[in-house]
């Protein structure tokens, strides 16, 4: 589980809540005709920005944010010298026993034992980093568009507030409703853009680029497991993809 998001989102719900709790009565904050407009209006637009069935399917994109596990480079670049080193011992077949739980690197290291050529292993595992790393980019779009259009719904409830109001200024009973639809409509489309929308989706792009680094870690390992070269060389290349700090950390422990 990310605590980050969670603890983020969470948190900044509960100041908002609790500002408005510590302002007097909670309820005046609750407009059900605000709420339609932001959050129903929102919604249909959004889904007719995308395709029916990938817009059904947000819920699994929702659960990347907040439920993502994934391997330290330096967990990859362990098991690439270790795969590296059973190649050069035992050759390509030796490394079909290994227990690899990373799918990418499993495929790379199957391609491998079947004996394709680099240029279709690096073809192959290249075309699968772009494709997945854009299917990833699909889901944080969606919320990209979500926290463009809350805002703009939420203005479009304002100058609905608006108009009723000044259509019953002779009415001093409705200027009040009016005034609150106008208002709390704002308030909804910021939350739900700048609480909700936004984090999210930097997170899963967060997420995506992530992911996209240690898919070409693993392919820079596969390839230089595929040319014989010598597991260390193989190390020292692939701790480029480690933070600076990291890579001088390991190097100290080394000596």
């Amino acid at each position: 589980m990310d605590i980050a998001t969670l603890v983020g989102i969470i948190g900044a719900i509960g100041f908002v809540v609790a500002a408005m709790v510590l302002g007097g009565d909670p309820g005046l904050f609750i407009d059900t005709q605000s709420i339609l407009i932001v959050v129903g209006g929102s919604l249909f637009i959004v889904m007719a920005n995308f395709p029916l069935q990938q817009f059904f399917a947000t819920g699994k994109v929702v659960v990347k944010a907040f439920f993502f596990k994934i391997e330290h480079p330096q967990e990859l670049i362990d098991s690439a010298v270790e795969m590296a080193d059973s190649a050069r011992k035992g050759g390509f077949l030796a490394l079909e026993e290994a227990e690899i739980p990373n799918p990418f690197f499993r495929k790379g290291v199957d391609m491998l034992v079947d004996g394709h050529d680099a240029d279709v292993v690096k073809q192959t595992l290249s075309k699968d980093i772009g494709m997945s790393f854009a299917r990833h980019e699909e889901g944080a779009r969606f919320f990209k568009v979500l926290a463009d259009v809350a805002p703009a719904m939420g203005m479009i409830g304002t100058l609905i507030g608006l108009v009723a109001m000044l259509a019953n200024m002779d009415d001093p009973k409705a200027i009040g409703p009016a005034m609150s639809v106008a208002l709390l409509t704002t308030l909804y489309g910021a939350f739900l853009a700048n609480v909700i929308a936004i984090p999210i989706a930097n997170k899963l792009v967060l997420r995506a680029e992530q992911e996209k680094l240690n898919r070409q870690l693993i392919l820079d390992a596969i390839l230089g497991i595929q040319d014989g070269q010598n597991p260390r060389v193989i190390e020292g290349l692939l701790r480029n993809y480690l933070a600076e700090s990291k890579r001088v950390n390991e190097g100290n422990e080394e000596e």
